[in-house]
């Protein structure tokens, strides 16, 4: 990398700073992309969405090793369902700890 490119990039980061288009991320000016804001309720849909594939994923192993389906062994299964256990344990701990700010800041004084 010379000189002249690692000073264009830092002019194109400086212009978009500048004009505040979006969420820059210097990596991703490097490598010539975009980073956008991410909304709060579409991250949560995001997880929310990830747990429920990491469940239906379970399920359907386990129904496959029911059905006798050579390709999928007993530790295939229980990795799976431990990995949807996991997920949907951490999922509740975020859904508690929502609500729990919530509720503080409702208790706040006007």
């Amino acid at each position: 990398m010379d000189i002249q490119s690692v000073l264009a990039q830092m002019r194109t980061l400086k212009t978009q700073v500048q004009q505040g288009v979006g969420a820059v991320d210097p990596k991703a000016v490097l490598e010539g992309q975009r980073v956008e804001k991410s909304d709060f309720s579409d991250l949560l849909s995001n997880a929310i969405n990830k747990v429920n594939n990491t469940q239906l994923e379970a399920k359907h192993l386990t129904t496959a090793f029911e059905a006798g389906d050579p390709a999928v062994d007993l530790p295939q299964v229980m990795i799976g369902l431990q990995k949807a256990s996991v997920s949907f344990q951490a999922m509740t701990q975020v859904r508690n700890r929502l609500v729990s700010a919530y509720e503080d800041i409702m208790k706040m004084p006007i």
